[in-house]
């Protein structure tokens, strides 16, 4: 049985001003939609990635503006992706959540529109088919579920949650500590009581769970970690997860995350990856990279750059 503690805050959210602006990019037929949530404060870049320092930042001009700010300090955000393709409408991580009780006070607590925001994508929470987790990391998990009627209940009442077995078979053996044990009875099991939790073997060249979708193993940041890959007509899309979070490990693939169980694991696959997408126009979408988000790798000395590609502003009312 899911256990809670107090209440979370009331999650009613400030009203819109104007249309939301929900930003997409085209993959072949498919749209690729940004779901924003917040942008996490600046503090958060010298935590998450410690040797990113403001000297090694500034010595890669390309971050300023969108990336860094003039002081060297990279940005970072929380959103989500949403898209549809192979008969399946699919949402990849779910962010922070509303209202959810956390050790960290720029995650604790939220009231954000991100579900208005889902749904002026086109994409409201019933008619999501498919969530994709690409790892079981509070910030990727909150909107799992949502606050209703005194318990934790599935945002997404008709979709399968798909995440590796390999990452759910190690936090299951895994020593807690008690934040990391409330995110899990508040966003994880929640999904799993209600028979919504799928957790796929995931091999070498990944596995397919819709046509043009691909879960590809990245694994260090944690052991089971997802990057998804998106193909339709010819043209292909990386989202990265947390497999890499910022645009300076382009440039530094040795830079590793504070939050990395493998640091040389992370490192190894991060080159990896990079080498394996410099060059192809494959678009790369970051889970936490700022606006403009996404970009294409190309190669750069012993190391790799990213060329943004901007979204569009698709209104919607």
């Amino acid at each position: 049985m899911t256990t809670h503690h107090s209440p979370p805050p009331p999650h009613d959210r400030p009203a819109a001003a104007a249309p939301l602006t929900v930003p997409h990019w085209t993959v072949g037929r498919v749209a690729v939609h940004r779901i924003d949530e917040i942008p996490l404060p600046p503090a958060t870049g010298p935590w998450l990635l410690p040797d990113a320092t403001p000297e090694v930042v500034a010595r890669e001009d390309w971050l300023r503006p969108h990336f860094a700010d003039p002081q060297g300090v990279v940005r970072l955000d929380s959103h989500s992706f949403a898209f549809a393709t192979g008969g399946l409408r699919v949402l990849v991580d779910t962010g922070i959540g509303n209202g959810k009780p956390r050790a960290n006070p720029a995650w604790n607590g939220l009231r954000t529109d991100y579900l208005d925001r889902l749904t002026a994508a086109g994409f409201p929470p019933d008619d999501i088919d498919l969530v994709v987790l690409t790892h079981l990391h509070t910030d990727h998990v909150g909107w799992n579920t949502r606050w209703d009627n005194g318990t934790w209940v599935p945002t997404f009442p008709n979709a399968r949650y798909v995440t590796a077995r390999a990452e759910y078979d190690f936090w299951a053996g895994y020593a807690m500590d008690e934040p990391r044990r409330q995110m899990f009875r508040d966003s994880v099991h929640p999904v799993a009581e209600a028979g919504l939790l799928d957790l796929v073997d995931v091999p070498a060249d990944g596995v397919e769970p819709a046509p043009g979708l691909r879960l590809l193993p990245t694994p260090g940041h944690s052991p089971g970690h997802l990057a998804v890959q998106l193909t339709s007509e010819g043209a292909t899309a990386l989202i990265t997860g947390d497999c890499v979070h910022h645009p300076v490990q382009f440039a530094h693939p040795a830079l590793g995350s504070c939050a990395d169980v493998d640091p040389a694991l992370a490192e190894a696959t991060r080159r990896r990856l990079l080498g394996a997408l410099a060059g192809t126009g494959t678009l790369v979408l970051g889970t936490h990279f700022p606006p403009p988000t996404a970009g294409r790798v190309t190669g750069h000395g012993e190391a790799y750059r990213l060329r943004p590609v901007p979204p569009v502003d698709a209104r919607r009312r």
